[in-house]
């Protein structure tokens, strides 16, 4: 049976109503965006923005916006690039910023520029990308990559699996690339043959239902065709490994 791929009109149809949503939104945000700004200039290490290279539309790297949250030099201190749950190198201020996921408000700004989508694959790091399988590889990001998306949907409190993954005293680096890749890659995989403007809606609305209801697993029941979650990616599958 042949899979889908996305068309040209999806990808058009995405795009404008990308835009003009990412416009509007950030009119009624900017109030929220410049109290945030003012906070982060007076507190912590008084940086106010965090770019970081992250690979994007057809594997062309471009730099992601965040609110910054963790010390200068945490990508050369601790577990580097991996977060884990109360991780040392978190401000005050950006563990709020985290925990309420408004530090990845800015975003929006690559949405406008047309780095990112609403909906797609969440942008990974350069050398975190090489981690995918190949097959992956070759269709992640030919959708832009997005604020949120199914792998943000399912992995929306990975640091938790990571962080109980590692009170075992083992390797959480090696948790992540032994089992959340290759099931982020599935379900990568999946959203790139399903893609529709249809499944972005749910995915939009899931994403706002996970904000008041964070133990909710609606996603499998809205998508029921979606790749089996290992027991693996589990509390209660991490304390059996």
């Amino acid at each position: 049976m042949t899979q889908k791929t996305p068309s040209g009109f999806y990808l058009f149809t995405k795009r404008m109503f990308d835009l003009m949503l990412a416009l509007v939104g950030f009119i009624i945000i900017s109030p929220l965006f410049l109290c945030i700004m003012i906070l982060l200039k007076v507190t912590g290490e008084k940086e106010i923005f965090y770019l970081q290279e992250r690979m994007g539309l057809n594997n062309k790297p471009f730099y992601i916006y965040k609110f910054a949250t963790m010390l200068k030099d945490s990508p050369n201190m601790g577990n580097k690039t991996l977060t884990v749950r109360n991780d040392p190198r978190i401000t005050k201020v950006g563990r709020i910023l985290r925990i309420t996921k408004i530090n990845e408000l800015p975003q929006i700004l690559n949405v406008i520029k047309g780095d990112m989508s609403l909906v797609g694959p969440r942008p990974l790091l350069v050398k975190s990308f090489q981690n995918y399988t190949p097959e992956v590889q070759a269709v992640i990001y030919k959708n832009r990559p997005g604020i949120t998306g199914l792998g943000s949907l399912v992995f929306r409190d990975e640091e938790r699996l990571v962080t109980a993954y590692k009170k075992l005293g083992k390797d959480p680096v090696q948790y992540y690339r032994t089992y959340i890749y290759p099931y982020k890659g599935a379900l990568e995989q999946w959203y790139y043959h399903n893609a529709s403007m249809l499944v972005d809606f749910k995915i939009l609305f899931l994403t706002f239902w996970s904000l008041v209801n964070s133990n909710s697993e609606m996603v499998y029941k809205t998508f029921n065709n979606l790749p089996v979650k290992p027991a693996s990616l589990t509390l209660l599958g991490i304390k059996e490994l």
